[in-house]
């Protein structure tokens, strides 16, 4: 995807949610009386800037789009006219003022219904979850899973696809399940119950690819190692691999499948590999050496190369779920709700030690994330928009002063107490707040950085 099309993505998505949220704080402060003066997309020069309504209120489209805010009339901020008194934010009960602050976060997470509501009725599509080559000494070896199994049930939750069965089994070890019962239907017909253990999973387990580490694969068709495409720059480029070449043997040792390829090279992340080539009706020496990239925070080696696939073998695993508009609201609901509990345990997670901080991700990882997922297509892409509404709801509730979450946290202590936190406190609050925000920026930037360097 061209870096065009990835920022028209990344610009449609931030413009979208910033609106969202903004638009619930102005709609909300509407509903209790309190004037808006400014509605801003983005913060500083303004580009287009335009007041309408009964308020003129001034509606700005600014130049840096990262966030957006809402002002309002308020006595803290400037001189308010005697007849503008009671429509001055400050003077508003503490619920009203509560109500207007939470509301920019539930408009988040009502955006993330919207989208998941959508996406569940136009219709889902996967892989079927086809156990593939189970691990060795793995949690899923241990359990007896066997290679051609469907995965139909985790725990009481039906799974459809692999992404179903690998959020589920996730959300398990997140919450430190010692084990969890798996139907599986058996290439015989029967179903049968694998009890899989978790209790040997690692907080550090949760990076990555989780599947691979419990010791499960997606079932695929038997490819041969033949190559079909070599992506230009790459090292597979470089070395002089072509379309139509058989890989034969990798460091000597023969391969029949393409899977077989792709471990060794993935496990050499630059190793020099010597591969043996059939070319035509030649055999050929090539040494290459992979590039060293990170996936899921791992460094794994990558060639540049793709496989002859047989399409209608591959067909034969795809699957696509959709659901009436009822169902499919309730499923977005529950969906919202699972993934907004999921990212509050990650970042405790993340406060505690027990997860990556490399999980964090900035704008440049996030804008990589828009053009990919916009480049699967629309349902990728409502997808990728539910999820990063869900984080920005969840990051805006975190009682971090100058974020909602953090005058939420005065207004209930403002109830505890009678009256309002002094100027001092608050003052205090907003600097420790503004290094705290500072911090987790940096964290992210430099994430974003470090991937950057690394891909």
């Amino acid at each position: 995807m061209t870096f065009f099309s990835t920022l028209i993505a990344f610009v449609v998505a931030l413009g979208l949610l910033i609106v969202f949220h903004e638009f619930g704080h102005y709609l909300v402060a509407r509903w209790c009386g309190v004037k808006v003066l400014r509605f801003s997309i983005g913060f500083g020069q303004p580009l287009i800037k335009k007041r309408w309504g009964n308020d003129q209120t001034e509606w700005v489209v600014a130049v840096f789009p990262l966030g957006g805010y809402v002002k309002m009339l308020d006595e803290r901020e400037g001189e308010v006219a005697p007849a503008d008194l009671t429509r001055s934010f400050n003077r508003k009960p503490v619920a009203h003022r509560f109500a207007i602050v939470a509301a920019g976060p539930i408009a988040n997470f009502l955006l993330a219904i919207m989208l998941y509501w959508l996406l569940f009725m136009l219709g889902v599509s996967g892989m079927k979850p086809v156990v593939g080559p189970v691990a060795p000494a793995t949690p899923a070896a241990f359990a007896a899973f066997e290679m051609g199994e469907t995965i139909v049930n985790i725990g009481d939750e039906p799974v459809a696809t692999w992404q179903d069965a690998r959020w589920v089994l996730l959300s398990h070890a997140v919450e430190r399940s010692p084990s969890v019962t798996v139907d599986v239907l058996a290439q015989s017909g029967e179903i049968i119950s694998r009890r899989l253990d978790l209790s040997s999973m690692q907080p550090s387990d949760l990076d990555g690819d989780f599947l691979r580490k419990i010791g499960l694969s997606s079932y695929q068709p038997a490819i041969k190692p033949i190559i079909a495409k070599v992506t230009s720059d790459s090292a597979g480029n470089r070395a002089g691999l072509m379309p139509g070449d058989e890989i034969v043997a990798v460091n000597g040792t023969k391969t029949v499948l393409w899977e077989e390829v792709v471990q060794r090279i993935r496990a050499s992340p630059g190793v020099p590999l010597a591969l043996e080539i059939q070319r035509g009706n030649t055999i050929t020496d090539i040494e290459i050496i992979p590039d060293t990239v990170t996936e899921n925070g791992e460094k794994i080696g990558r060639i540049g190369i793709g496989p002859q696939i047989d399409q209608d073998e591959f067909e034969k695993l795809l699957i696509k779920v959709s659901y009436p508009a009822g169902a499919a609201l309730v499923k977005a609901m529950n969906k919202t709700w699972e993934m907004s509990v999921f990212t509050l345990q990650m970042l405790w997670k993340m406060v505690a030690g027990e997860v990556s901080w490399k999980n964090v991700s900035g704008p440049i990882t996030i804008a990589d994330y828009a053009g990919k997922s916009a480049q699967m297509g629309l349902a990728a892409y409502l997808g990728f928009l539910a999820l990063i509404s869900i984080s920005l709801g969840v990051l805006n509730l975190l009682p971090i002063p100058i974020l909602d979450g953090g005058h939420l946290m005065y207004y209930v202590v403002e109830i505890v107490k009678g009256s309002p936190l002094s100027v001092r406190a608050t003052e205090i609050g907003q600097q420790v707040g503004m290094a705290l925000l500072f911090t987790l920026m940096a964290f992210a930037i430099y994430n974003d950085v470090t991937r950057l360097i690394s891909s």
